[in-house]
């Protein structure tokens, strides 16, 4: 199995999106690349994220990365509908130079117009969400979310 750490904004539909995905085995919501190692008092700089294991012989980063690229804005700067913020921002994280290539050569391909605002870098730091935000959609699916529901079932 491999990891890789996707920021799409509300981190409830990401997770709900991408455990649907094929070859995805499991995932947590989480915040990356903060500054603290701890969920008191502010996001310190974190992105709310999905963390992702996935099976390599099924999916790789490129697909997934297409899939991605299903539910998010990749030119809409610290938003993802109505969640506004740094924390909201777009990225893809890893501690694999390869996946961050992978990113890389993905936006590279459909970034024609300069404008795509998904950030690609490693993960320096990862920390769990509390209990109440894991699979927060599957617990309460009339929640907000700015995935339209029809996505998050796609895969299913």
């Amino acid at each position: 199995m491999e990891t890789v750490y996707f920021a799409g904004g509300c981190l409830w539909g990401v997770q709900e999106f991408i455990k649907t995905l094929p070859g995805v085995t499991s995932t947590e919501a989480g915040r990356a690349n903060g500054t603290s190692y701890t969920l008191d008092g502010e996001y310190d700089g974190y992105a709310e994220c999905v963390k992702t294991a996935f099976d390599p012989t099924v999916v790789n980063i490129k697909e997934l990365m297409g899939y991605f690229f299903e539910i998010i804005d990749p030119y809409s700067l610290n938003q993802q509908g109505e969640d506004v913020g740094v924390k909201y921002r777009t990225g893809v994280y890893s501690e694999n130079p390869a996946h961050l290539n992978e990113a890389k050569v993905f936006i590279r391909e459909r970034n024609d117009s300069g404008r795509i605002v998904v950030e690609v870098l490693p993960l320096t730091n990862y920390v769990r969400s509390a209990e109440e935000h894991q699979d927060r959609l599957t617990k309460c699916p009339d929640d907000y979310c700015h995935i339209p529901k029809e996505l998050l079932r796609k895969y299913k």
